[in-house]
């Protein structure tokens, strides 16, 4: 599976990667040097808006110029430049941990709005192993609703 290392430029792209179920690394005060060092250790793809971190030898044949500064064309761009799909292990959008399904709906009553609570099944809420946000399908098609909490399951 692709695995990806943001750079600073890049914070939203990141998220949706994340959302879509792929591993991708991002610090919002990373340096160039610290961004290579990561990705050559751990075999990630580095994207990039930055055309001198691109030009650099330990970059070449492992990166990607992401060209707009719009994250839904940069993330149309990733997409369709290594063929992705939704993957089945959604991550946590603000710390890259995996997402586990929530068993039983009762254990979250507390930490979400009543309203969706009441409206999404037994088994529509999942949490962030590493974090503890909460996350929801949102009430508008495709969209997805969130909290975070530390409490529950």
């Amino acid at each position: 599976m692709k695995r990806f290392i943001a750079d600073a430029m890049l914070g939203r792209l990141a998220r949706w990667l994340r959302l879509m179920g792929y591993d991708t690394y991002y610090e919002r005060d990373i340096t160039d040097d610290t961004l290579l060092l990561i990705a050559r250790r751990e075999g990630r793809t580095i994207l990039t808006r930055d055309t001198r971190l691109i030009d650099r030898r330990a970059a070449r044949g492992q990166a990607l110029l992401i060209i707009s500064n719009d994250p839904a064309m940069q993330l149309k761009q990733v997409i369709e430049h290594f063929s992705l799909e939704v993957l089945d292990t959604p991550r946590c959008s603000l710390c890259n941990g995996l997402l586990v399904r929530v068993p039983d709906k009762q254990l979250v009553r507390d930490l979400v709005p009543e309203h969706v609570f009441l409206h999404h099944g037994k088994e529509g809420f999942s949490r962030c192993a590493l974090c503890g946000h909460l996350y929801w399908e949102g009430s508008h098609a495709g969209g997805i609703g969130s909290k975070r909490s530390k409490k529950g399951p």
